[in-house]
């Protein structure tokens, strides 16, 4: 066997070993109910192993890194997280907010207070203990395992995350925060944060992801986000990832939307090494209104890769799906967005739209939307545009006595300005453009208050 063999190897035991610890923690405690589900879990992926370029799915993104790391279990002793780091990543102070450190609860540093009557946040792990009904009836039940390995492995192995539960009739006004915080370490670690979010029939609720990165150890994140929208429910969820440099991200979200249910997923892409996003939604209701969105901003060797699939599994339903990417130095950003309209979903309308700009020589981007209809009367739409700056545009803003380096600013801040108005909450949307200001070059010549 070759090293770097031995080293996939090693790595994947690894993980036998750490299901090993759960599976006899989990067979003398609550949630024995899990254990099945983790099983299969655990089997699966040890069938799928790791994905490669190989594989179709996988095409433009090599994952060797991570298979050939032998990463330890985070621990969720000795993480020193203070509320003065989490400061510039909290949007606003005054929701409900969550946090956790390298995938376990820290009390100390969430807001869970004056909750509004209907809503119900916790720990994944606090659900299990207590064998709370709705962590029975959907936790691991609607993420897919059977052909993503990653899902597997979290499903596998995850010990805690954040639960949300909407009562029926229930509207939240304020987003709820959740915040999945890696401090790093002396060597490799990985966590496997999981959250579920449940939406009663004709309930109403903002969530708020946000993954966070300190310390300059390589680490691995692998979360699972599972949003179940009720008849006639609304979801409004946004995932912001602020990664360390150097770190890797698999997330993977599912949305499973009922009879009329109104399902919406902003993914905001804005520091990290390696990055993959997941994001499913299997329309299983007549009326069911989607709308996927996202904008990543990738430079230097940053690797951001947006695999969507909506699934139209019943008549009458619509979904839009829109992302934009700002690409400079030697970053790569990939786009996969494929949309299945099974039999018998008569009256889809469905739209795929992916917009990257780039803004070096160097980087490089790939976009592959796709269809797949088995019904015959449908609305299905896609397309893909790759360009630069508009130099006749650069030239009008120069003409008018704009200094050249803030206007560039100015015209990426437009390209990404759609997907950001896209953005519910205000106070995020708020905090999402001063992120891009400060993301993009020579972005502190101009403020958003300029571009009215």
């Amino acid at each position: 066997m070759s090293t770097g063999m031995a080293e996939i190897k090693d790595a994947t035991d690894l993980y036998l070993a750490d299901f090993d610890r759960i599976e006899r923690r989990t067979a003398r405690g609550p949630g024995a109910w899990l254990l099945p589900i983790r099983k299969a879990a655990i089997s699966r992926f040890a069938e799928l192993g790791f994905p490669t370029t190989q594989d179709e799915e996988w095409r433009y993104t090599s994952v060797a890194p991570i298979a050939e790391t032998a990463f330890e279990r985070a621990s969720a002793d000795g993480a020193e997280v203070t509320r003065k780091q989490l400061a510039p990543y909290l949007f606003a102070a005054d929701v409900p907010t969550i946090v956790f450190v390298n995938g376990f609860f820290r009390e100390d540093l969430s807001s869970l207070s004056d909750l509004p009557a209907g809503l119900r946040i916790e720990s994944i792990a606090a659900a299990i203990a207590r064998d709370d009904a709705t962590a029975r009836r959907h936790l691991a039940r609607h993420a897919k395992i059977e052909d993503q390995a990653f899902t597997a492995l979290n499903t596998a192995l995850f010990e805690d995350g954040a639960m949300i539960h909407a009562d029926r009739g229930t509207v939240v006004e304020s987003p709820v925060h959740v915040v999945y915080v890696s401090s790093g370490g002396v060597g490799p670690s990985v966590s496997h944060p999981r959250t579920l979010v449940v939406a009663e029939e004709s309930s109403q609720i903002p969530v708020v992801e946000t993954f966070v990165g300190f310390g300059g150890a390589a680490y691995f994140t692998n979360t699972v986000t599972e949003v179940v929208v009720g008849d006639n429910a609304t979801v409004d969820h946004y995932k912001i990832t602020r990664e360390a440099t150097g770190s890797f991200h698999i997330g993977t979200i599912m949305l499973h939307q009922f009879r009329n249910g109104n399902g919406r997923t902003f993914a905001g892409t804005f520091d990290g090494g390696l990055i993959r996003h997941e994001i499913d939604t299997v329309l299983d209701g007549e009326g069911c209104d989607c709308g996927m969105n996202g904008l990543y901003l990738v430079d230097g060797p940053r690797h951001v890769d947006n695999h969507l699939i909506v699934e139209h599994a019943k008549p009458h339903c619509d979904s839009r799906e829109f992302f934009k990417g700002i690409l400079d130095g030697h970053g790569k950003g990939i786009f996969s967005g494929r949309i299945i309209v099974r039999p018998g979903a008569q009256k889809t309308d469905a739209k795929q739209t992916n917009m990257s700009l780039l803004l070096s020589q160097e980087a490089q981007v790939e976009s592959k939307p796709q269809l797949e209809i088995f019904a015959d009367d449908v609305k299905c739409t896609h397309g893909a545009t790759i360009g630069q700056i508009n130099e006749e545009a650069l030239f009008y803003l120069r003409s008018r006595g704009i200094h050249e380096d803030a206007a560039r600013s100015l015209l990426v801040y437009a390209f990404a300005a759609d997907v950001l108005d896209r953005v519910r909450v205000d106070s995020l949307r708020a905090a999402l453009e001063r992120l891009v200001f400060q993301k993009l070059p020579h972005g502190d010549l101009m403020s958003p208050h300029e571009t009215g």
